[in-house]
């Protein structure tokens, strides 16, 4: 029988590393497995309660319990999909775009089965927990207008024809961008560009909100979604140590760039926004931030702290022109700029990651490496990740209108959909 190798285990990471490559292992070892188990708790905290909480201070007061509900439902139905038949068609199979059923329902997995040196059941917890913050972040895209069980069923449709084959593309042994050698530590292909593009075409079908561009639709708690944006950066260090898939050096410097490329976002957003607007904003700092922690996740194990520092600023203040001036331009409804901070860092740090990997430039290097190739595979990742999540994401999405219905009635959306879908109110005055 043959298990899952850790991501930084297969062949085009194992060659960027300098440590001992984990498949090395045979045996558990306590310390991974310790790591590990705290990483996937803390992916999780990330989305319940730091996602819903950074979605919900963005939304108006009448939508917020809406959005509540949609991400704790996406991770009860996601996690429920992975164990039954997502984690087989992820991580086994010989075919390049897609696993096979031979794992359905967790077969052939026990509590002292291995996963390199680590018990299989914490490396597909981890690995859950991924593809349900990735399905929750669409949310942000088409939040205060679509239908719930529109979303519910969107989402299941989802994480099975787009998330689980990217996820196998980009991380399994045999996967099509994985032998290519495309780099992708902790999910900016996957995660990232995956939901960003799948939250813009989603905004873009479903149409402007009633009032877009015309009365003041702004967040309702900032403060909420402080508390959200702060609790995903400590999560993130799961997400990004974590994808070293050992307590090593590795993690560590996962770790300490996961520090520093949101911090550099961070100020770079806020000082082009205070330069541009004449005052820095609370909502434009952790903005930043949050670019700055997607433009690193693809990197976060492969480059160097001053790498990911520039990483981290070019992030925030490319995402900072998408989310105001393209935006703008171009009058697109993505409610709560999913595609401007998710899918747009995402693309920036993917390319980034094949510059940044350089070993004259701080990165551990790949066998092999060459810069234009480097950046090219990673060019190539980008654009199968743009097109395969924006056509499949496009098709599923009308699937589920003609079949259920996209979008709330006007006058659900005016009351808002606390009450209107849920029968709840997040205050009561």
């Amino acid at each position: 029988m043959t298990f899952p190798l850790p991501r930084a285990a297969l062949p085009a990471v194992a060659a960027a590393l300098t440590t001992t490559p984990a498949f090395a292992q045979s045996t558990l070892d306590r310390g991974d497995t310790a790591w590990m188990i705290t990483a996937t708790v803390l992916v999780l905290l990330m989305i319940v309660p730091g996602l819903a909480l950074f979605y919900g201070g963005l939304v108006r007061a009448k939508n917020l319990l809406s959005v509540l509900t949609q991400v704790t439902a996406i991770v009860c139905m996601v996690s429920i999909v992975w164990v039954v038949y997502g984690y087989s068609l992820a991580f086994t199979g010989d075919s390049g775009l897609i696993g096979d059923f031979s794992k359905a329902f967790l077969a052939g997995i026990a509590p002292d089965t291995l996963s390199g040196s680590i018990p299989e059941y914490v490396f597909l917890s981890f690995q859950m927990t991924f593809a349900c913050i990735t399905t929750a972040l669409i949310v942000g895209g088409i939040a205060e207008r679509m239908r719930f069980a529109a979303l519910l069923a969107f989402a299941v449709l989802w994480v099975t024809f787009v998330y689980f084959p990217l996820a196998h593309m980009v991380w399994s042994e045999n996967g099509y961008l994985m032998k290519l050698g495309a780099l992708d530590f902790a999910g900016g292909t996957v995660v990232h560009i995956n939901s960003g593009i799948a939250a813009l075409v989603g905004a873009l079908m479903l149409g402007k909100r009633i009032g877009y561009g015309r009365d003041l639709l702004a967040p309702h708690s900032l403060p909420l979604t402080m508390v959200g944006g702060a609790l995903l950066w400590v999560g993130w260090f799961g997400f990004n140590a974590g994808s070293a898939l050992q307590a090593n050096g590795t993690a560590a410097l996962a770790m300490v760039n996961t520090f520093v490329a949101t911090a550099a976002a961070g100020l770079a957003w806020m000082l082009i926004e205070w330069a541009t607007k004449g005052a820095p904003s609370l909502l434009g700092l952790i903005s930043g931030a949050i670019a700055g922690l997607v433009a690193v996740t693809p990197a976060a194990g492969l480059i160097g702290p001053m790498g990911a520092i520039v990483l981290g600023a070019i992030g925030g203040a490319v995402s900072l022109f998408f989310c105001t001036t393209v935006k703008n331009a171009l009058r697109y409804d993505d409610s709560l700029d999913v595609f401007g901070i998710h899918a747009v860092a995402g693309i920036v740090g993917s390319i980034g990651t094949g510059i940044l990997v350089s070993p004259s430039l701080g990165g551990v290097g790949v066998e092999g490496y060459d810069m234009a190739t480097q950046v090219g595979k990673q060019v190539v990742a980008v654009a199968v990740a743009v097109a395969w999540c924006g056509i499949i994401s496009a098709i599923l999405y009308k699937v589920v209108d003609v079949v259920i219905g996209l979008r709330v009635s006007k006058e659900t959306e005016r009351e808002g959909l606390d009450l209107a879908e849920h029968t709840e109110r997040a205050y009561n005055m």
